[in-house]
């Protein structure tokens, strides 16, 4: 009997097929290898700031022409994968279908930009969220980069630290261009209470990285607070 109520624990835990195919699989595994592999890893060359993908001859580091003459205030945004087919998917269904479990396949592919030699030139102090507006939580009921913030921070032993709040409930960024989404979340971040973070380096997490205007709104206030650095990682570059 107790077996049979782990298994079915275990069960809801980990489905026992691929998410996307329905292939039966072994225990702790959410997708197949033929699905895995259909993940778009982006390779070299790619911008030195943002990741973006370039389709050409390049050797050596460069910046895209988003990135070139803007000034940010954080120093990489790393992320290991295109949003796109099977990794949207995968982010779409844990987001808005409430399919947690699949935030472990997410972690995954997020603890593999730790190995990027933009995150591991030098240490880091903190792990921060990005946050979402408190109206916005409530109807997602959790908010996707504190989770997956939390599951890199248990994996590295690096602290998180949800020093963030968001105050303005902005329009969603999908439908803006660059210039719009810089206006529309203008001021919309600042520090929560009694939390520090001056002379720190610190890791932002987000779930996907488009134009860098909210992360990069983010490592503004984060900046004015104190912190020395910031680096971006998220699970995707869209």
């Amino acid at each position: 009997m107790l077996r049979h109520s782990a298994g079915a624990l275990l069960t809801l835990i980990y489905p026992p097929h691929c998410v996307l195919c329905n292939t039966n699989l072994d225990a702790r595994e959410y997708l197949c290898e033929p699905c895995r592999s259909k993940a778009k890893r982006i390779r070299a060359p790619f911008c030195n700031i943002c990741s973006q993908p370039f389709d050409g001859a390049i050797e050596g580091e460069f910046s895209c022409t988003n990135c070139a003459h803007r000034h940010f205030h954080f120093e990489h945004a790393v992320a290991c994968y295109r949003s796109s087919g099977v990794v949207r998917e995968i982010l779409h269904r844990f987001k808005y279908q409430r399919e947690f479990y699949l935030r472990h396949e997410l972690a995954a592919w997020l603890m593999e930009g730790l190995d990027d030699p933009r995150i591991i030139s030098r240490k880091f102090d903190l792990i921060i969220p990005v946050p979402l507006h408190w109206a916005r939580e409530r109807s997602r009921q959790f908010n996707q980069a504190h989770v997956l913030a939390e599951m890199v921070s248990r994996r590295t032993g690096v602290p998180m630290l949800n020093c963030l709040k968001r105050i303005r409930r902005t329009p969603t960024q999908t439908r803006f261009d660059r210039a719009e989404r810089m206006e529309n979340l203008l001021n919309a971040f600042k520090m929560r209470k009694n939390m520090g973070v001056q002379g720190k380096q610190l890791v932002l997490i987000d779930d996907v990285f488009t134009t860098g205007s909210t992360v990069d709104e983010c490592a503004r206030v984060l900046k004015n607070a104190g912190a020395e650095s910031i680096r971006v990682l998220a699970v995707a570059r869209g």
